[in-house]
């Protein structure tokens, strides 16, 4: 479209901004609890809401204080929660087979929400980073210095299968193995899951952002203190430097079959969402990741500027970028005030 605007005085940007009713009505993007997605990390217990040092404000929820979490967010209208399993030391093996109990937490508590009448979309992790005692999302080789991408497709695969079966209404891929979603989608297919949605992370970097969260479900010293060899997550996590390479990631991985992609983390790839977006008609979610909203918490703390209205800012960022939704711990925080004065 071409915009040839008039000259000064008979074109002054600054109308449109006058007061608020002019800005509602010229705002191009809007913002609303519809657009949220609220992660929940769950923790073996009961009663428990254990404080995470490193994520200011968020918790480990035991299953029967993150139903109630799961409600309010049901009440706000928030349409999708995503679980994430803080798996106990002794649980976690080289091969991850926690992962495929049956009965395992994630899976136990996905029963008790859909028990207890939760409308939103349960989405389940599938990775095995929080099950193996080395902290990486796939298996290793047997030498240990690399992951086995192909072996590891089989552990994802019956992980998706048990999630589903658990109650899941999506499975999440976040694992970065070659092939996975093609690989999980005919699983689905050949056990008559046919609705079964897959929100692949096609797009996850190697990222310095992800420092809380693996805190939050007991990777990071896993992950530090490896001893069986060198793997690094920069073998199958994406450079930051490369952007062409995302757009290829997801439009792969439409191929094999996802019904919604992500790009992980948000903030710092903004242009990665608009790219996508604007190659696919599928939904494109960002998730603004742990570090990102530690940061915007800890500099409210010190007097910076104000957390809500920070947090308001970067989201309506991502919706500006093209993302249809956001994963943000802060979930239900914003979507109550957004919904302020709505019956």
């Amino acid at each position: 479209m071409t915009n040839t605007p008039s000259p000064f005085p008979y074109a002054r940007a600054r109308r449109l901004r006058q007061n608020e009713a002019i800005r509602n009505l010229s705002r191009e993007h809007r913002l609303s609890a519809h657009d949220l997605v609220l992660p929940i990390i769950i923790r073996a217990g009961d009663g428990l809401e254990e404080a995470i040092e490193t994520l200011p404000g968020i918790h480990r929820y035991s299953p029967d204080t993150a139903l109630k979490r799961a409600k309010q967010a049901d009440a706000l209208g928030i349409p999708m929660i995503m679980l994430f399993p803080y798996i106990e030391a002794d649980l976690k093996t080289p091969d991850g087979q926690e992962a495929l109990n049956s009965k395992s937490l994630i899976y136990e508590t996905a029963r008790l929400f859909k028990d207890n009448g939760i409308r939103a979309l349960l989405a389940c992790d599938i990775a095995l980073d929080p099950y193996t005692n080395h902290g990486h999302d796939g298996l290793l080789t047997t030498d240990g210095k690399d992951i086995d991408n192909d072996k590891s497709l089989d552990v994802l695969t019956k992980q998706a299968l048990i999630a589903v079966e658990a109650g899941f209404d999506v499975v999440a891929p976040s694992d970065m193995m070659d092939g996975r979603i093609l690989a999980i989608r005919e699983a689905l297919e050949d056990n008559n899951h046919h609705n079964t949605l897959i929100l692949s992370y096609a797009a996850k970097y190697a990222s310095h952002f992800y420092g809380p969260y693996r805190d939050a479900v007991g990777s990071a010293k896993n992950l530090n203190n490896d001893a069986k060899g060198p793997v690094d997550k920069k073998t199958y996590q994406m450079d930051p430097a490369n952007r062409g390479e995302a757009l290829k990631e997801a439009l792969s991985d439409v191929d094999e079959g996802a019904d919604m992609v992500m790009v992980k983390p948000g903030m710092p790839y903004l242009d990665i969402i608009r790219d996508i977006s604007g190659e696919t008609s599928l939904p494109v979610l960002g998730y603004q990741v742990s570090g990102e909203y530690a940061m915007l918490a800890m500099a409210a703390d010190k007097g910076c500027f104000d957390h809500r209205d920070a947090l308001l800012e970067s989201l309506l960022c991502f919706k500006r970028a093209g993302a249809h939704a956001i994963v943000c711990y802060g979930a239900i925080e914003i979507a109550q005030y957004l919904n302020q004065g709505k019956e």
